[in-house]
């Protein structure tokens, strides 16, 4: 049983676009984007890259478990994980699955649910016993999956929309803010803020919007 100041951040998947395993990336690893987030009992997992396979395994001997999923952005390298997540199969567990780039057009069920049907994939609807809810949420509000966990969210600049998270207990604070693309001349006023005076940042971001190609459409940047 975890002591109830305890809160730390725990990474199964690193990578951007495809899985990468072999002797070069051993170090830090393969797999795609995946955080475990503890806030004493409370579990909170951040995307669903290939490393939420690894991590459910660790899950799997810790059942029942319940746990929030909050996904930065449903691209496939943050979501093809989700399939192979063991957890989901066991009937003693529940998920709440997150996400706010999705609204109006589209929700987090839709696609999540979407990624088990025929063909793509041996597990389906039928197949999942553990309890799922999905929750949908404009980015900027903040969230409260638990009583004393505040989570504030910010809009990131990438195609198709993405949220940073910043998690809030005890008086500390893990910031997450992955796949986001700076202007090549100034700062992100979405990003300071979110993290200003935070104990730990994760941050990424693999090139400027300047590099992204011309044609694609940008989601909820400021």
């Amino acid at each position: 049983m975890a002591e109830s100041d305890d809160f730390f951040v725990r990474f199964w998947g690193v990578r951007g676009s495809i899985p990468c395993p072999g002797a070069a990336t051993a170090r830090y690893g393969g797999n795609t984007s995946c955080l475990e987030i503890r806030c004493a009992d409370h579990i909170l997992i951040f995307d669903s890259g290939m490393g939420i396979h690894e991590f459910g395994q660790v899950l799997e001997r810790e059942a029942p478990v319940r746990a929030d999923l909050f996904l930065s952005h449903t691209h496939y390298d943050h979501v093809w994980g989700w399939p192979h997540f063991a957890p989901a199969l066991d009937r003693r567990n529940a998920f709440t699955i997150w996400a706010g780039h999705l609204m109006p057009d589209r929700s987090i069920e839709e696609l999540m649910m979407g990624l088990l049907d025929d063909p793509l994939n041996p597990l389906n609807r039928k197949t999942l016993q553990a309890s799922l809810s999905f929750r949908d949420f404009e980015i900027g509000h903040t969230l409260e999956p638990q009583p004393d966990v505040r989570i504030r969210t910010a809009p990131l600049n990438h195609p198709n929309g993405s949220s940073g998270y910043r998690i809030e207990y005890n008086g500390r604070s893990i910031c997450y803010v992955t796949d986001t693309e700076h202007k090549p001349d100034r700062l992100d006023e979405n990003v300071l803020a979110l993290i200003e005076g935070a104990d730990i940042v994760i941050y990424d971001s693999t090139y400027t919007d300047e590099e992204f190609p011309k044609h694609v459409t940008w989601g909820h940047s400021t």
